[in-house]
């Protein structure tokens, strides 16, 4: 396979801290000679695991962008053993558009994995990561949120794994981001996820869904914060902080076993939310209502749900269309599990 057009600016092996780019040469009508430079800082002390450790995949969902700026900014290589990788804007364009895809080539960059070294912008930043960063990592913590269209309790999440050793290791690194929710997730679609690509190639992968709407609370970015460290403290790679070894915390552990987790709109129009995120749901319970936006005297359609559990994720804002995701219902496995 050809090589990555992509050329970063720092040393993956230096020691100490690096901050650079990841250089991708884009040729457009404002630049003809000119380049993506998405932002990276590598953080190295001596031997130890390696920590990749993404936020911006999606280019509208902030709290990773939000808390691995800060983390890139504050963390020295006195304070760990072994690297921390940190690209807080992976769709670095889509992040400066403030869209979930690209605004060059629309691609949606966690499902173009593996990527083409001569493909679009968003292709060769996908087969950048697969073919140069993966293969760096022992662990990797991709932070997402609900962006524009969708808003979630805060969960870290990991999927259902073949492998029950590697299954044990992602379960358990997925209890240490200590977020108030822990969710084995259903993707409907994995094909060409960079989830998959990770998970496919051995390493311990943990995502998260922390809010959404668009924006970031300062409680979902203090989750996400205190969730990086808690990951690094449980690889190995650097010492809980103050906040991470606080009084215990818990969490509550939630499964999405099936597609009856998720409503999908059937109807174009104004959406009523009948239930707030974390109320615990019957099964036959109204979730929502479609109202019809084209005439007055029409009653609006009611979505029920088909499984009880937690209500744990709704569509944002307050139009909906055919297809979209109105609600997600997770079955609650057990609470009260002590995240470390």
């Amino acid at each position: 396979m050809r090589a990555s057009p992509i050329q970063p600016t720092i040393d993956f092996e230096a020691e100490g801290e690096q901050h650079g780019f990841l250089k991708l040469p884009h040729s457009h009508d404002a630049s003809a000679w000119g380049a993506v430079m998405i932002p990276i800082t590598v953080i190295k002390r001596g031997a130890g695991p390696t920590a990749l450790i993404t936020g911006g995949n999606h280019g509208d969902e902030y709290e990773g962008p939000i808390a691995l700026s800060k983390l890139a900014s504050t963390l020295k290589a006195s304070e760990i053993a072994g690297r921390v990788i940190v690209v807080p804007f992976m769709n670095y364009p889509a992040f400066r558009a403030g869209t979930r895809t690209s605004p060059i080539d629309k691609g949606n960059l966690t499902r173009s994995v593996p990527g083409r070294p001569d493909g679009t912008v968003t292709e060769k930043i996908a087969d950048y990561f697969q073919r140069h960063l993966l293969p760096l990592a022992d662990y990797v913590l991709d932070i997402h949120a609900g962006g524009k269209t969708l808003d979630f309790v805060p969960f870290a999440a990991v999927h259902v794994l073949p492998d029950a050793q590697q299954q044990a290791r992602a379960d358990a690194a997925m209890r240490a981001f200590g977020a108030p929710y822990s969710m084995r997730m259903l993707e409907l679609d994995s094909v060409g996820l960079f989830d998959t690509a990770a998970e496919e190639a051995g390493k311990v992968f943990v995502t998260t869904e922390l809010g959404g709407g668009g924006s970031a609370s300062a409680s979902s970015v203090r989750i996400a914060e205190r969730g990086v460290r808690g990951v690094l403290a449980h690889a190995g790679i650097c010492d809980a902080d103050a906040g991470t070894r606080a009084a215990p915390r818990t969490t509550t552990l939630l499964d999405m076993p099936d597609g009856d987790c998720y409503t999908t709109s059937e109807h174009d129009g104004l959406i009523e939310m009948c239930k707030d995120l974390g109320d615990t749901v019957e099964a036959g319970e109204v979730l929502a209502r479609v109202h019809d936006i084209t005439r007055t005297g029409a009653r609006p359609r009611e979505y029920r749900a088909r499984r009880g559990g937690i209500f744990a994720a709704r569509h944002f804002p307050g139009l909906v269309r055919v297809g979209d995701t109105i609600a997600v219902v997770a079955e609650v496995v057990e609470r009260g599990i002590a995240t470390h």
